[in-house]
């Protein structure tokens, strides 16, 4: 049974939930934003109408959220207070103080994504490392924690680069994950992962560490401009098959785009590749490859804001988007994150999607920067 104080500490939270999310500043703006909408001549600019909904919605999202959680804290209030006259359950009246902490961490974590780019969606792809089948086998089970992980959360996924590995696992694989903040809470997961286990692949029964790196981009939309010289664009196109080889193609639908970038501040330039084997139709992959070159571009301008604004932060762990983030021991029962210390012996829950517990504490890191500034 939770004690007064308990109660006394959640109604505490809630309160300063409502000042830290300017809930009353939010529901002003959120009228003017409505009246903005309601011009005759609103969807004349269809651009410009999309982003001034998406902000109605955004603010409706924050202020419903916060009702949602101030309501719950109030039911547990008052189930303390029937549970005195035994009208309620101590189950009940825990079970109610339960899923109100949870509701209420949800919107704190999320209230840690401050930069405009963390509320889109975002593109995973994953590659295997050097060892060939070990860590191509390694690649596939990280694949799969992230389809859990979105289905957890109720996101959607769509694949539209998959390459098989040669005996066992993937070579590559590109996720479209479209959700709430989804690129916001996943871009902790950029960097290497490790594993370390008794490989299933070595009859010694020796124990192996394979490697993967993660890479999370920003899924841009049309209302993002970025520029793209078409000059530096050129194509390749192959024939495609869908995960596991189905859906093979006797023509060449994949398509291989190749962009030569020209860093803006130092002159160097890079090949971005980008395959993209979703549909059967090649049309439709050239406009996808487009639409994720779009997407790097973009992500590639914020790494240069996020160097600069990591400089002034002298007194934390700089963030390296390259390196090695996480180590997976299965032996150990071990799962964890170099940069920030977290760990747990959930393994298995891990590996099912289960990443909340390392991407709050990465957020209560690195991703309040410019909430406490």
């Amino acid at each position: 049974m939770i004690t007064a104080d308990q109660l006394k500490e959640l109604t505490d939270r809630v309160e300063k939930l409502n000042q830290y999310l300017n809930i009353e500043d939010k529901k002003m703006q959120l009228r003017e934003e409505e009246i903005r909408t309601q011009t005759p001549d609103f969807w004349d600019n269809p651009k410009a109408a999309e982003e001034q909904m998406r902000k109605v919605k955004d603010l409706q999202k924050w202020i419903s959220g916060y009702n949602e959680i101030k309501s719950m804290a109030d039911e547990t209030s008052l189930a303390f207070e029937y549970y005195k006259e035994e009208l309620v359950t101590e189950g009940e009246v825990d079970q109610n103080y339960a899923k109100t902490i949870e509701a209420l961490e949800k919107i704190e974590l999320k209230n840690m994504l401050q930069e405009e780019e963390d509320v889109m969606d975002c593109v995973l792809k994953i590659n295997s490392g050097a060892g060939g089948t070990e860590s191509q086998d390694w690649a596939s089970m990280l694949m799969r924690m992230y389809l859990r992980y979105a289905e957890d959360h109720g996101y959607k996924t769509r694949i539209s680069n998959f390459q098989d590995g040669d005996e066992a696992g993937i070579k590559t694989v590109t996720i479209e994950i479209e959700g709430d903040c989804a690129y916001g809470y996943l871009k902790s997961e950029s960097g290497v992962h490790r594993l370390v286990r008794v490989s299933p692949f070595n009859a010694q029964g020796k124990r192996m560490t394979s490697f993967a790196s993660v890479f999370i981009t920003p899924l841009v939309d049309d209302t993002i401009e970025v520029e793209v010289d078409p000059s530096k664009i050129s194509w390749d196109t192959f024939r495609s098959s869908g995960a596991g080889g189905q859906n093979v193609n006797k023509v060449e639908t994949g398509v291989r785009l190749r962009y030569q970038y020209v860093d803006p501040e130092t002159g160097e330039e890079e090949e971005i590749l980008i395959e993209n084997t979703e549909s059967r139709k090649q049309l439709e992959n050239r406009e996808n490859a487009m639409r994720l070159l779009r997407s790097q571009l973009y992500d590639r301008e914020l790494q240069r804001r996020k160097a600069k604004q990591a400089e002034i932060e002298a007194g934390k762990k700089k963030i390296e988007w390259g390196s090695q983030i996480r180590s997976y021991v299965f032996d150990d029962r071990r799962v964890k994150d170099h940069r920030t210390g977290y760990q747990t012996s959930d393994v298995n829950g891990v590996m099912d999607g289960k990443l909340d517990g390392f991407i709050k504490a990465y957020l209560m890191e690195f991703g309040s920067v410019k909430h406490n500034n």
